[in-house]
């Protein structure tokens, strides 16, 4: 009995003290795993502090600086714009969405809003006059090329730079005047753009009539004043699938080629003179037709139609765009023109091409612009138009 009670006690001891150890090393474990947390605790309580530092530092700024802290991400929820701020950014959001959509199987944006791009613009003038009812008896003026060399900065739809006059830089060379002013805006939905140009004299006179044979000839000719103003605005009926700012503005890709119909309307104001007065009588005799001056002051109004087509040729690398966008409408003669005052049909032709090479953030693009506007009469058929062709290269961030 005695020897029952001592195994009795003596296991009930023993598990005591295998209790007791468990329990003690549990508490070891334990203490050094909540040494391993406290340590990270501490490292992300630090971490979670300086957040908030920079969070009450980044509060306290005004929002426009908060904007440019941000990198120009206007859509940062941290930004606290205030209320008309925030209306504008609304009402872009809005127009964002209903203007500048698209089917992300054929087009998707460039993920940037930077661009910085340098421009090489050459353009020329041509004036064409055809006298009835031979039409060998034309005359044929063109200006001399004009080059123009531009830096711009762009960001999202606004753009700023500076373009200089390189054929005044060249030794020898008379100094063009001229001015040359485009604002061009594009969206999924539609393009509009307007612009001036004003030049004098710089032209050759390349054919007159049977003149040297009715062969080609170059002789100076400065009496000549061109003034024109023009703008347009026309729509993309396929504007989910295509997109003329992959071709023209650098902001998209297309992924698919695809193409839309065009329409719209457009507006010209021209006012050029020409005096042939000082031309040799020997020259004059072989267009016996030809006044001694002529002055075109007229305004159209028209209706553009036309198609565009964006050839994918190797997706987010090169593309190929041409558009063709002629018009018909409503020309008003003006008093001081040679025809005086007087309502005619207006008929005219914009055509552009694009060949654009992406590669990842850069771009280049050789890019060709024909602007033609035809007038007639009984006695003549005028025409003239402006080329161009422009050489960028840029690149996005």
């Amino acid at each position: 009995m005695r020897e029952n009670t001592l195994r009795i006690l003596l296991t009930i001891f023993l598990l005591c003290s295998a209790k007791h150890y468990a329990l003690a090393e549990h508490d070891i474990c334990q203490s050094e795993a909540y040494g391993v947390s406290d340590s990270l605790m501490t490292e992300l309580q630090r971490d979670s502090i300086q957040e908030r530092i920079d969070s009450i530092e980044f509060s306290k700024l005004p929002w426009y600086k908060q904007v440019v802290k941000s990198g120009f991400h206007i859509h940062d929820p941290q930004i606290n714009y205030p209320r008309f701020p925030r209306f504008l950014l609304n009402v872009y959001d809005w127009g964002d969405r209903i203007f500048n959509s698209y089917d992300t199987d054929y087009v998707v944006g460039s993920g940037k809003n930077w661009k910085v791009r340098l421009e090489s613009y050459n353009w020329m003038e041509s004036y064409m006059l055809i006298f009835a009812p031979h039409n060998r008896d034309m005359l044929h003026i063109r200006s001399e090329i004009y080059s123009d060399l531009g830096a711009y900065l762009s960001f999202m739809a606004v753009s700023v730079g500076y373009t200089a006059k390189v054929n005044n830089w060249v030794r020898g060379s008379t100094p063009t005047s001229r001015t040359n002013f485009n604002f061009d805006f594009t969206c999924s939905r539609f393009s509009a753009r307007i612009g001036w140009q004003s030049t004098e004299g710089n032209t050759r006179i390349t054919h007159f009539g049977a003149y040297d044979g009715g062969k080609s000839i170059s002789y100076d000719f400065n009496d000549i004043k061109h003034n024109s103003k023009a703008g347009e605005i026309y729509y993309f009926f396929n504007h989910r699938r295509y997109s003329q700012a992959a071709a023209y503005s650098f902001s998209k890709y297309q992924l698919k080629s695809a193409g839309t119909p065009i329409l719209g309307f457009a507006f010209t104001h021209q006012r050029i003179t020409m005096d042939f007065s000082n031309l040799p009588d020997a020259m004059k005799a072989y267009l016996p037709t030809l006044d001694n001056n002529y002055k075109f002051r007229f305004t159209d109004y028209a209706l553009v139609a036309g198609y565009a087509y964006n050839w994918a040729i190797r997706p987010r690398r090169w593309l190929f765009n041409v558009t063709a966008i002629p018009s018909v409408g409503y020309r008003h003669s003006y008093s001081d023109s040679s025809e005086g005052k007087k309502s005619m049909m207006a008929t005219n032709l914009r055509m552009r091409f694009s060949l654009v090479y992406n590669h990842k953030a850069l771009f280049a693009s050789l890019m060709g612009k024909f602007d033609g506007n035809l007038y007639y009469n009984s006695k003549y058929v005028f025409f003239n138009s402006t080329e161009s062709l422009s050489l960028i290269v840029g690149a996005r961030f």
